[in-house]
């Protein structure tokens, strides 16, 4: 874009944006950026005889800056000069403990870096009750003695909360003893192994004591973080979303990758400030698209209802202009969407209208990051392709272990006691080992503790089952059942290795195994475990380690949703219908996961709901916003997206 247009996109979108906002092309480039600003002031002041003092956050979300900054210091960047302040952690807490953030820095960042430990302040989570406000102020103390934060690093929470400074903190506030929000407990019950675990207060710094940071970059990735980010962004400064108190700072801004940006209103709707060309966008078809549906929706029209002044009264004038008349912009879409519909997701056999060059039946993977996304996120377009004849195979890519009761592993293991005793030639030893290596063990077990190798195992094949029983239901053959077991995953703890050579081997293997002409693959990057996001990565990377097999060609990647959230209507590029038979076999393959039946040890994010409840409300909302376009009126929809090549 050129430079004056530039200016002017910047003035626009700032008439919305009450902070300076960064948009990265991915959270890897977002992450090296901010890591590269951070090493430019250590450097400087290491140049002057001066400490670099650094505020710092925890989190998945600033893991790749950490990441970025030890690649730095093997590079020659010293870390003799730095200070560093966390914003938080949690009480009570252990620093030993797997959820401490004083144990995350130090094996994200503290660990791999010169660092004097003298240097570095993490909140205290196991300092006694009637010693926490003395703390508190030693820990303010602590600050401004070494020259206060020259550079602070936030992340942002559901409820816009920065450190843990949840909704009602107000703009003084300091370090202090806060109780923690519902939500953001819900938010870290993966961390803990259960909502029930999460402890319920933190110390954290206060509003205020971020404030008085020279600089303060807010950092937010994934389309999960994108309404709170519009409301930190582009709301009224509120002490129901502490972020928003950042727009009165004189030098803050938010780094974002394009899914957290998604709801800013320069990316959802453009042409609500002014020209889109300003932008760098043009009325091409699928801009067209996104607006024809956003102005059908906002005026609650079918497609084709919509007339000239319901465009020009929306400041869609432009689009008229450059594309003709509402009716012929309604035609163009409504048919586009029209397309999508197929109750044939592998394609029609020959003799019933499909194309003798394309093949039939065809071979298909669908790939699940956990042992239940498949019949979760896809059940009926899985049941669909099986019935209508296709070899499909599935491929469950983690165990899924952690997501077990022990509650449910105790009773599988009463089976196996029992079953033991009803067939005497398995022996006294194999009762004796379940009851020493397991039983013993969660008699003593603490919550977050890995569980034993023996019990983990025990976890994985009762998903295992439960995977293969939801599998044969939907039609698959046992013999197309794939058990990964990816290495990445198996740690016994929630957080996960990145992914290795190992992983992209495996599932390399069996892609040129079954040389499939469809793949399906979970691209719900708001997984809150991040599992989804890893598996699909894998996925691409052991793809494109093939793709010099002719195959690899003609293979089409679909990409589903999981239990989270679905598609955008201008995003489905296949939309499935489902009958009310469909739905309640997709419904009852979903029941053959009993551990994750009735309750779910990691439900998700501030929702109570089954999931089979998820997915078929997901399912029908999909199926009624088709038919308030306009569309077909169908009991339900599965929406698919078609992998293009991008970066993951």
């Amino acid at each position: 874009m050129h430079q004056s247009k530039q200016a002017h996109a910047k003035s626009l979108a700032t008439s919305r944006e009450h902070i300076p906002v960064a948009v990265y092309p991915t959270s890897t480039s977002a992450s090296q950026a901010v890591a590269a600003e951070i090493a430019a002031l250590i450097r400087e002041r290491a140049s002057r005889g001066q400490r670099a003092v650094l505020g710092l956050a925890t989190g998945s979300t600033p893991k790749g800056v950490y990441e970025a900054l030890v690649a730095l210091h093997k590079s020659g960047l010293s870390f003799r000069n730095v200070v560093t302040f966390n914003l938080d952690e949690y009480w009570p807490m252990d620093d030993q403990s797997l959820q401490s953030y004083r144990r995350f820095m130090r094996e994200y960042l503290f660990d791999h870096v010169d660092i004097d430990p003298a240097n570095i302040h993490v909140p205290d989570g196991s300092v006694p009750r009637e010693r926490v406000a003395e703390f508190c102020d030693s820990y303010e103390r602590a600050i401004r003695e070494a020259g206060g934060i020259d550079l602070q690093i936030l992340g942002i929470g559901r409820t816009g909360h920065i450190g843990f400074n949840e909704p009602g903190s107000g703009r003084e506030s300091r370090t202090r003893l806060i109780t923690l929000d519902k939500v953001t407990r819900m938010d870290a019950a993966s961390d803990f192994f259960g909502e029930w675990n999460v402890p319920k207060k933190a110390i954290t710094m206060g509003v205020g004591t971020i404030l008085e940071a020279r600089q303060v970059v807010l950092l937010a990735f994934g389309e999960h973080k994108a309404p709170i980010v519009r409301r930190a962004v582009e709301g009224d400064v509120t002490s129901t979303v502490a972020a928003s108190f950042l727009q009165n700072h004189p030098n803050a801004r938010f780094v974002l990758d394009p899914a957290a940006a998604a709801d800013l209103t320069r990316y959802k709707t453009p042409w609500l400030l002014g020209s889109i060309e300003d932008f760098g966008l043009r009325w091409d078809q699928n801009m067209s698209k996104r607006a024809v549906i956003w102005l059908a929706r906002t005026l609650n029209k079918p497609i084709t209802k919509l007339v000239d002044e319901d465009f020009n009264e929306h400041g869609l004038q432009d689009l008229l202009a450059a594309r003709g008349s509402a009716y012929d912009l309604n035609i163009e879409v409504f048919r586009g969407m029209q397309r999508t519909i197929t109750g044939w997701p592998g394609g029609k056999p020959p003799g019933e209208g499909g194309s003798a060059s394309d093949p039939f039946p065809k071979r298909v993977v669908v790939f699940s990051p956990h042992p239940d996304d498949d019949v979760i996120s896809m059940g009926g377009t899985f049941i669909r392709l099986c019935d209508q004849g296709h070899d499909v195979h599935v491929a469950y890519q983690t165990s899924g272990n952690i997501a077990v009761f022990d509650d449910d592993a105790l009773r599988h293991v009463d089976f196996v006691r029992e079953f033991a005793q009803a067939f005497p030639q398995l022996g006294r030893e194999f009762t004796q080992k379940l009851e020493d290596n397991i039983e013993s063990f969660l008699a003593r077990k603490t919550p977050g503790t890995p569980d034993t190798p023996e019990l983990q195992k025990i976890k994985s094949l009762i998903r295992r089952s439960e995977a293969r029983a939801g599998a044969r239901f939907s039609g698959v053959k046992p013999e197309n059942i794939h058990f990964l077991d990816l290495p990445f995953y198996e740690t016994g703890c929630v957080r996960k290795k990145p992914i290795g050579p190992e992983d992209v081997r495996i599932t390399a293997e069996l892609l040129d195994k079954v040389r499939p002409h469809q793949i399906y693959a979970a691209g719900d990057l708001s997984d809150p475990h991040g599992t989804h996001r890893v598996c699909l990565s894998c996925i691409i990377e052991a793809f494109k380690s093939l793709s010099h097999q002719e195959w690899t060609q003609h293979c089409v990647l679909w990409l589903y949703r999981g239990a989270w959230q679905e598609w955008a209507p201008e995003e489905i590029e296949m939309a499935v219908p489902l009958a009310p038979d469909e739905v309640k076999r997709k419904r009852l393959a979903i029941f053959k996961h009993e551990s994750q039946k009735d309750s779910a040890l990691f439900p998700g994010p501030s929702d109570t709901r089954e999931f089979w409840q998820r997915a078929e409300e997901r399912n029908r909302g999909t199926a009624e916003l088709y038919d308030a376009l306009g569309l077909a009126e169908y009991q339900a929809i599965e929406g698919f997206v078609r992998w293009k090549g991008s970066t993951v």
